[in-house]
């Protein structure tokens, strides 16, 4: 078993260092810690994420504004310039 180019050995080691310099009695308080610490940086970030959206979705719609328009008056100026070479036949 491989994770994050760590042995399975390399693993079970870590784990023993962290029982004998911690004991079994706090070992469950860190990882209690540790998922809390996790839990609120999940929580951050999909906060920060709905904020970054809220905040670029009226730039969004400004520019699906001005690409609309924009493309509006291209269709114009393509029709009368259509018009204009019919005209001139």
């Amino acid at each position: 078993m491989t994770l994050l180019f760590i042995s399975g050995q390399e693993i079970l080691l870590v784990l023993a260092l962290a029982l004998i310099f911690f004991g079994a009695k706090s070992i469950p308080e860190i990882a209690r810690v540790m998922g809390k610490g996790m839990r609120e940086f999940k929580k951050a970030t999909s906060e920060i994420q709905k904020e970054f959206d809220n905040s670029t979705a009226d730039i969004r719609k400004d520019i699906n504004d001005v690409k609309s328009s924009f493309n509006s008056d291209v269709k114009q100026i393509s029709k009368n310039i259509e018009d204009s070479s019919k005209t001139d036949d």
